[in-house]
């Protein structure tokens, strides 16, 4: 098979001496389908980002193994999660332990700053209220992430469909002083780098210090067909297959997962 272009390859001449970091992404450690190793080979062989996360959900296990697995081949990965609190999903970013999820929003960017973490709103505007069942979670804080202590907001999400969640998450971000970040969701390789960070510098202390002193950026990429098609073939399987998803977080079901 041909080697696919690299994602992302061309940059603006304003990104000169900017890197650029995936800041969530799935493995089969949850709902993802490639493993953390087939993760860490896309990315060294068919992105320039300089550094990613791993954030499955509600679960480090997969950014662990990552992590070791892209020391060996020079590739930074931060330990991350997505994790499920009763008010939407957040990303926890520089984690030594998973953080528990069925917790309320605040509670959940608590327990992230107490181990050093950083705490970013995922997909803040993606369906913001749980069904009265409760089978059905929140996917995004929505507004209530004006009244969380958190770091970044994500405004930048790849995952079809997300087109008008991300601008009234960018509109959001703009009305707050918190930085903007990019993050494809990828639950399938190609999707990886198709949304990322962009920061001065190249490094993870690099991208720890541009979040917090807010000279962050994001950037969104347009899917090509077969990309397109291999997200359909995934989400056709999570439909037909849920039984290895809620194993993952048993309590959440299926549903708090997409």
């Amino acid at each position: 098979m041909a080697l696919m272009r690299r994602i992302g390859q061309s940059r603006l001449p304003f990104m000169s001496g900017f890197g650029r970091a995936d800041l969530h992404i799935h493995t089969n450690a949850s709902d993802g389908r490639p493993s953390p190793g087939e993760v860490v080979d896309f990315v060294v062989g068919h992105t320039n980002l300089d550094l990613i996360a791993i954030t499955d959900h509600d679960t480090i296990d997969g950014a662990l193994v990552a992590a070791d697995l892209g020391l060996a081949r020079g590739l930074p990965v931060i330990i991350g999660e997505e994790v499920s609190s009763r008010e939407g999903h957040i990303l926890g970013l520089f984690l030594q332990r998973p953080i528990k999820p069925g917790l309320s929003a605040q509670a959940t960017v608590d327990a992230i700053h107490a181990q050093g973490g950083l705490a970013i709103a995922a997909h803040p505007f993606w369906r913001t209220t749980p069904n009265k069942s409760g089978s059905r979670p929140a996917h995004g804080v929505g507004w209530k992430g004006a009244e969380l202590d958190l770091d970044a907001i994500e405004i930048e999400n790849s995952t079809p469909g997300l087109g008008l969640a991300n601008l009234v998450a960018r509109r959001f971000c703009a009305g707050t002083s918190l930085p903007p970040v990019g993050g494809s969701d990828a639950h399938i390789a190609s999707a990886i780098g198709r949304a990322a960070t962009s920061f001065p510098g190249r490094t993870v202390a690099d991208l720890q210090q541009a979040i917090l002193a807010g000279t962050t950026g994001a950037e969104r990429h347009r899917y090509d067909p077969a990309t397109l098609l291999r997200y359909a073939a995934w989400g056709i399987n999570l439909q037909l297959s849920p039984a290895r998803y809620q194993a993952a977080a048993p309590e959440l079901g299926r549903e708090g997962f997409l």
